[in-house]
């Protein structure tokens, strides 16, 4: 960023984050530690985060602070139990948010209502308030806009003592929560929040439409009925809908709105810590070969969706029963196009005749370079 050559006109700061979500807050904390002057854009940048974030432990770069919670072995059912090899890291989002400080920058309560990025001249953003900011460089990390166009991620969880319930459940299948065979499926993730709570949440993973809260709601009560756990209407509620679709890969976005969204599984955040060092020095996170797996990844939204939902158990019994090299290649390999299509190779080959005939349909013809 510094060593790029601009006009006379009047710069006020290196790195000009549009957005403090986790990826805006995590890409303006590293710009500070690697000594660049900052501005953040936010309208409610004091929000406190109150979703819940998870990781795989093998993601997350050494700069984290340890402020989340590790399970070492968590279980996934399809129609079978599996145990992953693989560490699983839960993050409240306050702790999260409270680890990425971004002291020393400075942060602008306002929406950027455009951005100017016009070749030799210093980036702009116009503010609502009529304000225009400048910096040598602006990154976007303002997330995904909701539409009907696009699927959707939605969930709705409760958090008991974790003497309720103590066994980590990264997705759980099972038909136990009252849905009928050809109604959307959903999956129990259950995940602990530090030494004394969990998080029990029935979660569709991915709609266009998604299932509702109150539709979830009766489904993870039915479902902990069904496992010997009664509420008592006392209990923390997390609530969860945003899109999975809608991020464009580019130099000069960052986050969602950048397409680090992996769209069929909704995570995105151990990316975002992942890269924030790459960005802010500069260098590209889309090689030919990250444009090749986010397509890949689509492929895998589109085959997801066209499922009927009473396959996709068997579905997630081939993706477990990968190796979990393969398991970790198409969950967190953002440029690792060779393991990406070599798990979903293998998931289509370990899949019934009828599952395959429905998956090639939906994933034809994938794109694989960037137009």
């Amino acid at each position: 960023m510094r060593n790029a050559v601009w006009s006379n006109l009047p710069v006020t700061t290196d790195l000009l984050v549009c957005g403090l979500g986790p990826a805006g807050r995590a890409l303006t904390h590293r710009a500070l530690a690697h000594g660049y002057s900052v501005t953040a854009v936010d309208p409610h940048p004091d929000r406190r985060w109150v979703a819940t974030y998870g990781a795989w432990a093998d993601e997350l770069p050494g700069w984290v602070a340890p402020v989340g919670t590790t399970a070492v072995r968590p279980v996934a059912w399809g129609s079978r139990r599996f145990e992953i090899e693989r560490a699983y890291v839960v993050f409240e989002g306050g702790a999260l948010q409270d680890s990425l400080t971004v002291d020393g920058a400075r942060v602008v309560h306002d929406h950027v209502i455009d951005i100017d990025r016009t070749t030799k001249r210093p980036a702009s953003v116009r503010l609502s308030t009529g304000a225009t900011l400048t910096a040598r460089r602006v990154i976007d990390a303002r997330g995904v806009t909701r539409s009907p166009a696009r699927a959707e991620q939605t969930a709705y969880g409760v958090v008991v003592p974790r003497r309720s319930w103590d066994e980590t459940l990264f997705m759980d299948w099972r038909p136990d929560n009252g849905a009928s065979s050809d109604e959307p499926r959903s999956f129990l993730y259950a995940v602990p929040l530090g030494a004394d709570a969990m998080l029990l949440e029935e979660t569709c993973l991915a709609g266009r439409p998604a299932l509702d809260g109150a539709a979830l709601r009766d489904r993870l009560l039915t479902r902990l009925r069904c496992r010997g756990i009664e509420l008592d209407g006392s209990e923390p509620i997390e609530r969860v809908r945003f899109p999975i679709t809608g991020g464009r890969p580019g130099r000069d976005r960052f986050g969602a709105a950048g397409a680090l969204l992996h769209p069929a599984t909704g995570y995105s955040v151990a990316t975002a810590l992942s890269l924030s060092d790459a960005v802010v020095a500069g260098e590209s996170i889309w090689p030919v070969s990250a444009h090749a797996v986010h397509r890949l990844r689509a492929a895998g939204l589109r085959a997801l969706l066209a499922l009927p939902p009473q396959d996709l158990p068997i579905f997630f019994d081939a993706f477990f029963d990968l190796p979990i090299e393969l398991q970790r290649a198409y969950l967190s390999g953002h440029s690792d196009f060779r393991g990406t299509a070599a798990a979903m190779n293998r998931i289509f080959r370990a899949l019934p005749w009828r599952l395959r005939r429905t998956l090639a349909t939906a994933v034809a013809p994938i794109p694989l370079l960037p137009n």
